[in-house]
């Protein structure tokens, strides 16, 4: 395959740099799948005027203009998606299948957005005898946009497509690790819009730094970890700028004593080992009654076995590798250390392509029991294809593990009982508890709003509220004469 090379885009423009950093596949390390151009300083500088240059016109628009331009996002996506989805396997290690998903989970974040925006902006009036009064949304100015390797694709649109219909502009910074596919998209959707709408900018910890503390930047949107996050609202404070996080999560699995276990166990591993665990709100430890404790560990031991363990554009594979060699060289040590622990670790599935394994970021799949609590494994984000199963004798014991953490984005409940698993539900302390299930409905991506409490984020995306992210509101008193 060609190798692609990405500048930057700046104001309708690619901008070329005098610097270029190499991507390559997690899956095969030998195979370069493109460059992608180093911003300076003054690329961030170039890019923030430009966009608060068309911010000035842009918030003037017509909502059925912002409409129009997301409709003709959506069709752009449906069109580009296969080679977009071959993009994005190649350049972040994900399945093929698991990619092509996230472009239709893109294209569903375009679509509801115009279907939240459409009474969005109708402002709240009020009057009486002496005076009325309006309440009104208005659009903020330039958003930063700094979007993570893990699902780059739809967390890009899930900024992008908000920020536009409320009317900002944007500047926005992928991950080094999965730039290629988000910024050729990126370019495209630049297109249908003014210049200076959206622009796309890379580089390393000075171009971040400097694109988080400008003052034209008037609220920094960063899905990633919480290390960084700190830094950026360290960078913010400086021109008290907003800020929109969605962060980490450690999210528990409890499963209560009426579940079938038969049933729950493949759609518990749907959560804990898509994207080989490499997502935000996959479910990183599972809580099983004592009783069902041995029957639940063997069935899930048999079904992870079955996983097929490959390249991500393999159609055998059933399994990917790991992103970056940061995360795949924690989370080996992460299993390490539990081999030296009184816990036992089982490392399981079937190596498709044995020769190539040391060629990628690989690693089997494993599960973890007769864990304690408190022990590392259960207490961190592992952020890896690493499960721990914790044995539990109470519903009072299990809540209070669950919540026994500085996280709080997702959790989930597994029970035949509707009722007593929402009873479960409204004690977990998270932005979010699915029951029976690992992740939103189709109706409950249109409406839930997604994000945590804790360290886990600031602020939601999807549904009105995330609309509201991207909104001040503006009040109007008009007193009538006498």
């Amino acid at each position: 395959m060609s190798v692609m090379k990405i500048d930057l885009h700046i104001n309708h423009e690619d901008v070329p740099t005098e610097r270029y950093s190499e991507v390559r596949d997690p899956g095969r390390l030998t195979d370069v799948v493109g460059q992608v151009g180093i911003g300076t300083v003054q690329h961030v500088e170039q890019a923030v005027n430009a966009a608060h240059q068309a911010f000035l016109s842009w918030r003037k628009s017509a909502l059925e203009e912002r409409l129009d331009v997301l409709s003709r996002i959506a069709k752009l996506l449906e069109d580009e998606s296969q080679s977009l989805a071959e993009t994005l396997s190649r350049e972040n290690g994900v399945l093929l299948s698991t990619s092509l998903g996230e472009m239709n989970m893109a294209i569903h974040a375009v679509h509801a957005t115009i279907k939240n925006a459409e009474s969005f902006f109708n402002p709240k009036q009020a009057e009486d005898e002496i005076s009325w009064v309006s309440v009104e949304k208005r659009p903020i100015g330039v958003i930063a946009g700094i979007v993570p390797w893990n699902a780059p694709m739809v967390l890009t649109i899930q900024k992008i497509a908000p920020a536009i219909v409320t009317g900002n502009t944007l500047v926005m910074k992928p991950s080094p690790n999965a730039p290629m596919g988000v910024s050729i998209i990126m370019k495209k959707i630049a297109a249908l819009l003014p210049a200076g709408v959206l622009n796309v900018i890379h580089g390393d910890g000075d171009v971040g730094s400097a694109l988080t503390k400008h003052p034209l930047v008037r609220k920094i949107s960063f899905t990633g970890g919480g290390k960084i996050a700190k830094f950026i609202m360290k960078d913010a404070a400086e021109s008290l700028k907003g800020v929109h996080f969605e962060l980490g999560g450690n999210d528990p699995a409890i499963v209560l004593d009426d579940a079938d276990l038969d049933d729950i166990i493949p759609k518990i591993m749907v959560s804990a080992f898509r994207r080989s665990g490499q997502v935000c709100f996959a479910t990183k430890r599972i809580y099983i009654p004592e009783k069902m404790y041995d029957s639940f560990y063997t069935k899930m031991c048999d079904l992870v076995d079955q996983y097929k363990i490959g390249h991500g554009l393999d159609p055998s594979a059933t399994f990917a590798p790991l992103n970056n060699k940061v995360q795949y060289d924690f989370v080996k040590a992460l299993v390490e250390r539990i081999k030296q622990s009184s816990a036992k670790i089982v490392e399981l599935g079937e190596k498709l392509e044995p020769d190539n394994w040391d060629n990628g970021y690989y690693l089997h799949p494993a599960i973890v029991r007769d864990v304690e609590p408190s022990q590392e494994i259960v207490t961190c984000e592992q952020f890896g294809p690493i499960m721990p199963l914790i044995s539990y004798r109470s519903e009072e014991e299990v809540i209070r593990w669950a919540n026994m953490t500085e996280y709080g984005l997702g959790s989930s409940v597994w029970t035949a009982d509707f009722e007593r698993g929402l009873k479960i539900a409204r004690e977990i302390e998270a932005g979010m508890t699915f029951i029976n299930g690992s992740g939103q409905s189709h109706l409950g991506y249109e409406q839930m709003p997604f994000g945590g409490v804790k360290q886990s984020g600031i602020g939601r995306e999807n549904s009105e509220l995330g609309l509201h992210e991207f909104i001040e509101y503006h009040a109007i008193n008009y007193h009538k004469t006498s």
